[in-house]
């Protein structure tokens, strides 16, 4: 798979001030839904770690129809994302431009796709932030 789209999620847990859900929690809890593990390719815990989920080129499983050539990144919360989270974005967007050359245009949030309030926060604040960058 070669990824063409960035697709951001939120984890819908609580915006407190000291998150604590890491990747290895949604393995968990995907797995216990009956799925293979995480769908993500990245997480976003909330002091702004970045943990790996799935390969960037393996097919992911975070939103139904897109995942085949989208890279998913989820982050711990719900409608605000840390600062040190949208530091953590902000790398990760550097990262993968340069290896996919995927820019800001083909970012989306899981809403985009679906019907849902994921993430919870308007991703034109974030794609605001990620045009900026050299």
């Amino acid at each position: 798979m070669k990824p063409t789209k960035v697709i951001v999620h939120c984890a819908a847990t609580p915006d407190t001030v000291n998150r604590s859900i890491t990747a290895d929690d949604v393995d968990r809890w995907h797995k216990e839904r009956g799925w293979k593990g995480i769908g993500y390719q990245w997480f976003i815990r909330g002091d702004g770690t970045v943990e790996k989920g799935r390969e960037e080129h393996d097919l992911g499983a975070h939103t139904k129809g897109q995942n085949e050539d989208s890279i998913g990144i989820c982050y711990d919360g719900s409608y605000l994302p840390t600062v040190a989270q949208i530091n953590a974005f902000t790398d990760l967007y550097r990262q993968i431009r340069q290896q996919w050359g995927i820019d800001y245009k083909s970012w989306f949030g899981h809403n985009d796709f679906a019907n849902k309030d994921c993430p919870g926060f308007d991703m034109n604040s974030l794609i605001a932030i990620l045009r900026k960058l050299p």
